[in-house]
């Protein structure tokens, strides 16, 4: 309850609206219950599902019948191939615009893994993959009442994600992390965004050219 939760839904929503309008890019926010679903869709054209709530219905059918575009976090308590029934109820809407995002696996008490295997294995489930290298560096509850981390793994996961075969990065970023309301501890700083990112684009050149 001591964590900062956002400005709510209407503030979010408009905050969103006037980035979407003065970049002129598409936005995405995640939802948590299914009556927020119809109000987030009229302004983000990505639904995100929480990974803690990868697996509830109801939501996911809510999000789907949207038809906007759905991306559901993988559970930290899931293996990859169980995301196939989320696959099943999201298309069962006739909604097959899905995306599939990695965010570590639980393993033991405050630690998250990276299995490189299920980002193939999701994939080979048909839908895009997004790998969020910064949030699955998280050490839950490490921090007391909050998420600890540790943000100095973040550019490893980059560059092992791209090499093995992503279609997006998701990344938490800050221009001064430390400061940041929301996971502090695993924000990128923004000023050493464009080296990290530079470095993903070689790889994923190079697998590229590899897989031809």
């Amino acid at each position: 309850m001591e964590s900062y939760r956002g400005p709510g839904l209407q503030e979010g929503l408009g905050i969103l609206s006037k980035i979407k309008a003065a970049f002129e890019v598409p936005v995405q926010s995640d939802v948590h219950e299914t009556g927020q679903v119809e109000r987030v869709a009229e302004v983000a054209d990505v639904i995100q599902i929480p990974a803690f709530l990868c697996r509830q219905t109801d939501l996911l059918l809510a999000a789907a019948k949207t038809g906007r575009a759905v991306m559901v976090k993988k559970g930290q308590f899931l293996a990859p191939e169980e995301m196939l029934q989320v696959k099943e109820k999201v298309f069962s809407c006739g909604n097959e615009n899905l995306i599939f995002c990695e965010r570590g696996t639980s393993f033991g008490y405050q630690r998250l893994i990276v299995d490189m295997r299920g980002l193939e294995i999701m994939r080979g489930l048909g839908c895009p993959v997004v790998l969020d290298a910064t949030h699955s560096t998280q050490l839950p509850a490490a921090a007391g009442k909050t998420s600890g981390g540790e943000r100095e793994f973040v550019p490893g996961l980059v560059r092992a994600g791209t090499a093995v075969g992503i279609d997006a990065l998701f990344l938490e970023v800050h221009p001064r992390p430390a400061e940041a309301k929301s996971d502090p501890a695993t924000s990128w700083p923004l000023a050493e965004l464009p080296d990290l990112l530079k470095q993903a684009s070689e790889i994923d050149k190079c697998r590229r050219g590899i897989m031809k």
